[in-house]
């Protein structure tokens, strides 16, 4: 418009010789440039409404570019660059990527670091036995190699590499050694026993080892209670328990070696079956020491009455499925409800309710851990250890593990199922760092798979569940039995915030019930 206005205040010019121009050459003049006028109000008006689309269009990349960087700007790193104040990826032929990798994807790329040692190449050995886990989460040899040497040892004294192994289940009360600390003091890197805080805990009951929800049979036998006691020497007062029993008007079979009144050569759990009541006498009362003497009461759906482990709660399939004798003066107490319970058929059917509705989430989170048959955690635990030493090497300390771009961070989080071996990666956001969060990513994670249970094939089918996953459990890698089952939560979701900012590519285990 100010070119127009230029022309419209000319004034008239003059000849050569300074003689004025006539009008008729000036209204000619005018003429011509009116023909013109309208050309140039176009060019003018196209150039503005150019000039305002293009600020218009920069501004609105402005706008896009800052809610971008705000959900993904990712730390700078070798293969981040500037160029031309966008941020760009070069591949590693030198072309540019003009499409950032998202956060997960930079993180599942730098933290991937190649470990020394595939243990599908190259098993875990332990040296003793002979034995060869095939169905194993890692490679896994018992036996004798030579020209190589062995992961562990059945010693208490193995070379260096060589992890020393104690396996046993009997109680320490017998064998002293087979206390934790006192297997630690004898040079033992590796315990594996009755107790849940062993390193590789071994039990006396598995899913396929019977059938625990067999149907409660008829209580045909007249005596209240059945015994299979052998041990007439026990260190506890069991023996002790059984003749107060007696005397409280309790009605006993003995089977066993001691106070032997019936011919025990008979099927224990089939001849248990018929009793409202089985005395589940151990030879000591020590934490975690429970034998198949509880396990095979509850199969042949009798009321077990314990003397034994002071924590039998944890291995009950339901709270009242059990009677417990902690003390020699709970004995005649005892004896009166097992008198109640049995003239009294709704109270006792209600201790059996368990095997209709199921045992507790706890009880089969406890018994599951026996689907991994010990010698195969024994190598899973091993090529961990290896794994984690292989770890605090340089090259994996160079990894990130999280990535922020704008006010967000992205933490790269690692989770297998436990008794399994291979971890899976997730990921949370910092503005979500809650235990919600990271359940909801781990059940996302494994439905995505299409995760099956490593129990679902062991477990008998009332009690299996359908097709959905459901967590009993998660807790950072590297917890004892006895920590994840029952002794470890974390306190609050800023307990848990600080676990994951203090443990860089920190590591969890699920439990899926």
């Amino acid at each position: 418009m100010g070119i127009v206005a230029n022309l419209r205040g000319s004034r008239a010019g003059t000849t050569p010789e300074g003689l004025p121009i006539s009008d008729g050459v000036s209204q000619g003049n005018k003429r011509k440039w009116s023909n013109f006028m309208p050309l140039y109000v176009a060019l003018v008006v196209i150039a503005e409404i150019a000039f305002l689309g293009r600020l218009d269009m920069v501004n609105k990349a402005a706008f896009v570019d800052t809610l971008a960087d705000l959900f993904y700007r990712s730390p700078v790193s070798p293969e981040f660059v500037m160029e031309n104040g966008d941020l760009g990826v070069v591949a590693m032929s030198g072309e540019r990527n003009t499409q950032p990798d998202s956060c997960e994807e930079w993180l599942e790329r730098e933290d991937a670091v190649v470990y020394s040692r595939d243990f599908k190449t190259d098993p875990i050995w332990v040296s003793g036995g002979e034995q060869e886990w095939k169905d194993c989460a890692v490679g896994c040899k018992f036996g004798f190699m030579s020209g190589k040497e062995p992961d562990a040892i059945f010693a208490p004294h193995g070379k260096a590499g060589t992890a020393s192994v104690i396996r046993s289940m009997e109680s320490s009360h017998y064998y002293p050694e087979n206390n934790i600390a006192q297997a630690r003091r004898m040079g033992y890197n590796i315990v594996m026993t009755t107790s849940l805080s062993s390193d590789v805990p071994v039990g006396y009951f598995s899913w396929s080892e019977y059938d625990i929800m067999a149907p409660v049979q008829p209580k045909t036998q007249k005596s209240l209670a059945a015994a299979f006691i052998s041990n007439c020497g026990a260190r506890n007062f069991r023996l002790e328990a059984l003749e107060i029993l007696e005397k409280s008007n309790i009605t006993l079979d003995s089977y066993g070696g001691c106070h032997r009144n019936r011919d025990g050569r008979v099927d224990k759990v089939q001849t248990l079956k018929h009793y409202k009541f089985s005395l589940a006498f151990e030879n000591s009362n020590e934490e975690d020491y429970v034998t198949e003497k509880f396990f095979q009461s509850l199969v042949a759906g009798t009321i077990p009455v314990v003397v034994g482990a002071p924590n039998i709660q944890d291995f009950s399939p339901y709270p009242g499925s059990y009677l417990h004798i902690k003390q020699i003066g709970d004995v005649k107490p005892v004896a009166k409800t097992m008198r109640y319970l049995a003239e009294t058929p709704d109270a006792y059917n209600q201790s059996l309710r368990w095997k209709y509705d199921g045992p507790s989430d706890s009880f089969k989170a406890l018994v599951d851990m026996a689907t991994v048959h010990s010698s195969c955690r024994l190598c899973i635990h091993l090529a961990t250890m290896i794994r984690e030493e292989e770890e605090k090497s340089p090259k994996f300390k160079k990894r990130p593990c999280r990535c922020t771009r704008g006010p967000e961070t992205v933490y790269h989080l690692y989770v297998r199922e436990r008794g399994r071996f291979n971890m899976e990666s997730i990921f949370l956001r910092s503005g979500d760092l809650t235990v919600k969060a990271l359940e909801s990513a781990v059940l996302e994670k494994f439905k995505s798979m299409k995760h099956v249970p490593i129990w679902k094939q062991d477990r008998p089918e009332s009690i299996r569940g359908g097709d959905e996953l459901k967590i009993y459990r998660i807790h950072p890698a590297g917890l004892t039995q006895r920590q994840a089952l029952y002794n470890f939560r974390f306190n609050g979701d800023a307990d848990f915030k600080h676990h994951i900012e203090s443990n860089p590519c920190a590591k969890f285990e699920v439990i899926f019930v």
